[in-house]
C-alpha cells in the first residue's frame, strides 16, 4: 500500500465542508488530512473537530513548515487564491486550487511560473470534465467517431437571490474577478473546451439587470472554434428555475446534458442520425457510472501526484478556460469580436478581467453618445 499523501485544507468554509473533505474521505486510506488553516481561528477549530483532523491553526506558513503536507487544498476567495498558491507551490506541496483559479491571466502566469517539471503543480478544481460521461464523449469526439463538431450550447442558468452579494468580496472586480462568467459558468465552459478544444474569437455581451454589483449578472457569447464549430454560451444568475445545459451536434451524433449542480450518466441523452453504425450506437452510455465530482478529479490528481506527472486542468489545459473569460469580457466593453491571440501581457484584459478597470457594468454599458442621438 503506498504511503498515505499528506493534505493540508487552507480555508474552512462551505465548499470545504460540503465538496473537499467528503471527497478526501471517499479516498479512504490512499490520503491524510493533517491539518486545516483558516484566518477565523473558531472557523479552523470547528471544522478540525467535525472531521477529525488533528491540527487547526490561522497560521499557513507555519503549517507548511511543521505539517509538510504532499499536497494543499485552497478553499479560500478568489482574491486569497494567488498568494496561497505560490506559497504552498513554494514549499513544495502540489495544490488543488477552487475555481475560478485566479483573478487574471497575469496571476495564472506569475503561479506557473513557480511550478517545476516533475512537482510540485497546481490543478484547478474544474469537476465537470471528470465524469464517466464526459470522459467518454471525449474519447468519442477525438477519435472522429461522431464526425465533425458543427454546433455546441452552453447553459449555465442559475439563480442568486440579492442577499448573496452581501458577502463583501462577491461581485466585485478585485476580489472576486467577475460575475457568473467567472465564478459560476467556468464549470460548463471548461467542460465545452475540454470536448472542443482550442477557441479562436469570442463576441459576447454583458450587462447588470437586476443585482447590485460591479459586475454582470448575466452574459452572452458566440465562440468560434479552430476546428470551425460554434458555440452559444449564456451566464446568468437572474434564472429561478436553474439549469445547467450543453449540447453538441457533430455530424453524426447530438450528445446533451443537463444538470444542477453534478450529473451521472442518466443526465446525458445521444441521439444518433440516421447513418450511425450500429456498433456506434450502442457505444453509448459508457459501461462505467462515475459522476462528476470533486471525487472523480481528486483521484485523477492523486495518481498524477504520485506518478509526477502534470494534471489535467492545469498549465495551458486550465488556462485555456480562463482566456475564455478574458476574451469575453473584453468583448463586451469593447463591443468588438475579440481572437484568442491578442490576449497577450500587452493587453490590459490580460492584467484584470475588467481591463482599465471599470466601476460597473452599467456605466460602461450605457449607450455611446452619437448612438443615444442617433
Amino acid at each position: 500500500m503506498p504511503t498515505p499523501v499528506r493534505v493540508a485544507v487552507l480555508g474552512a468554509g462551505g465548499i470545504a465542508r460540503t465538496s473537499h473533505l467528503p471527497a478526501l474521505r471517499e479516498m479512504g486510506a490512499a490520503v491524510e488530512v493533517v491539518a486545516v488553516c483558516d484566518v477565523d481561528a473558531e472557523a479552523a477549530r470547528q471544522l478540525a473537530e467535525d472531521w477529525e483532523i488533528p491540527r487547526h491553526t490561522t497560521d499557513f506558513d507555519q503549517l507548511l513548515a511543521d505539517d509538510a503536507p504532499d499536497l494543499v487544498i485552497v478553499c479560500t476567495p478568489p482574491s486569497a487564491h494567488r498568494e496561497a498558491v505560490v506559497t504552498a507551490l513554494a514549499s513544495g506541496a502540489w495544490v488543488w486550487c477552487e475555481k475560478p483559479p485566479v483573478l487574471s491571466l497575469a496571476e495564472y502566469d506569475e503561479i506557473a511560473r513557480h511550478e517545476r517539471k516533475g512537482g510540485p503543480y497546481v490543478s484547478y478544481v474544474f469537476q465537470h470534465r471528470f465524469g464517466s460521461a464526459a470522459r467518454r464523449l471525449r474519447e468519442l469526439a477525438s477519435s472522429d467517431a461522431l464526425g465533425k463538431p458543427l454546433v455546441a450550447l452552453c447553459n449555465t442558468l442559475w439563480y442568486r437571490p440579492h442577499e448573496y452579494f452581501d458577502v463583501p468580496w462577491r461581485g466585485r472586480w478585485q476580489t472576486e474577478g467577475g460575475g457568473p462568467t467567472m465564478g459560476h459558468g467556468i464549470h460548463q465552459m471548461d467542460l465545452l473546451l475540454s470536448l472542443l478544444g482550442d477557441w479562436t474569437e469570442v463576441m459576447a455581451t454583458a450587462a447588470t439587470l437586476d443585482r447590485d454589483t460591479e459586475t454582470e449578472d448575466v452574459s452572452f457569447a458566440i465562440v468560434r472554434f479552430r476546428s470551425g464549430a460554434l458555440a452559444s454560451i449564456t451566464n446568468s444568475l437572474l434564472s429561478p428555475r436553474e439549469t445547467s445545459y450543453l449540447r453538441f451536434d457533430f455530424t453524426q451524433a447530438t450528445v446533451e446534458v443537463e444538470h444542477l449542480y453534478g450529473y451521472d450518466n442518466t443526465n446525458w441523452r445521444w441521439t444518433p442520425s440516421a447513418t450511425v453504425e450500429a456498433a456506434l450506437a450502442n457505444s453509448w452510455p459508457p459501461t462505467e457510472d462515475r459522476p462528476s465530482s470533486h471525487a472523480a478529479q481528486l483521484r485523477q490528481l492523486i495518481d498524477s501526484y504520485r506518478s509526477g506527472e502534470r494534471p489535467a486542468a492545469s498549465g495551458p489545459d486550465g488556462r485555456r478556460v480562463l482566456e475564455l473569460v478574458a476574451g469575453l469580457y473584453q468583448s463586451t466593453f469593447e463591443r468588438r469580436a475579440v481572437r484568442r491571440s491578442e490576449l497577450d501581457s500587452s493587453n490590459p484584459f490580460y492584467g484584470s478581467m475588467a481591463g482599465h478597470s471599470p466601476t460597473t457594468f452599467t456605466d460602461i454599458l450605457k449607450p455611446k453618445e452619437e448612438e443615444s442621438h442617433a
